[in-house]
């Protein structure tokens, strides 16, 4: 049980699936976040059976909203990075309410999440207009707000810079598996940026991922014309944003 204002998020990752209970006021988790591992093959059931495990444990029997490292349409799966390709064509709405015995799910992409958390409650949340947030990781992920108002479903990862994805040219794993300095590494989010910011014009960008940590290093280097400021939320943003997605009745 909870009191009046809180949601409960569940952000599953290709290793961790994470959830807590999110103060809807401030944004801040209630209590320590809860980690189990991510099943090995992450199939829907296996998954599945790992939410309703951690929401027992959180002791909890409201609404649950989850992300997922995928495209969602209408509850639906519509790809599948980092867990199991199973997932593709899977109605994950259903899926989980059915593993929480009927209750109320709402299911979005983990980076909208992230971006709809760092929009109301982080480091966009004293700025208007467009913002996009992108997840420096294994790949890039997207979120695209515009006053506050969710573009679900953005892929601006799998954008053609250069002759290439630009995840394919600038996310974190790029620097880590080319042995990149942050000012290689830069030159490359840089030519990311330029693209999407000649496309949609966007007020700020938020740099999220676990290389916003080091965001010092790395965001001064970059060569683009609109502001890039660092995530504030870092490993709660997805479960503060699933909170948020299932509090407000948004789903993509």
């Amino acid at each position: 049980m909870a009191a009046r204002g809180q949601a409960f998020g569940i952000d599953i990752g290709g290793s961790g699936v994470k959830g807590g209970l999110v103060d809807l006021a401030t944004g801040d988790l209630v209590h320590e976040r809860i980690k189990i591992p991510t099943p090995q093959p992450s199939t829907p059931n296996a998954v599945a059976e790992t939410v309703a495990k951690l929401v027992a444990q959180a002791a909890w029997d409201g609404p649950v909203g989850i992300t997922l490292p995928s495209v969602v349409i209408d509850g639906t799966v519509r790809t599948a990075a980092n867990i199991d390709k199973n997932w593709i064509g899977t109605d994950a709405r259903n899926l989980f309410s059915e593993a929480l015995g009927g209750r109320e799910v709402t299911v979005l992409n983990d980076a909208d999440a992230a971006g709809l958390a760092e929009d109301r409650y982080g480091a966009a949340k004293e700025l208007t207009g467009l913002v996009v947030l992108l997840t420096f990781g294994t790949g890039i992920g997207s979120a695209v707000m515009y006053h506050g108002t969710l573009v679900p479903n953005t892929e601006l990862g799998h954008m053609e810079v250069g002759g290439m994805e630009a995840e394919h040219r600038a996310a974190a794993s790029i620097k880590d598996r080319d042995d990149l300095t942050y000012e290689q590494w830069a030159a490359e989010v840089s030519k990311v940026l330029v693209t999407i910011e000649n496309l949609f014009w966007p007020n700020v960008f938020v740099a999220g991922g676990g290389i916003s940590r080091d965001y010092r290093e790395w965001i001064p280097l970059l060569t683009n014309r609109t502001p890039v400021v660092a995530a504030d939320l870092k490993n709660s943003a997805g479960i503060v944003g699933a909170a948020m997605a299932v509090s407000a009745g948004i789903a993509p």
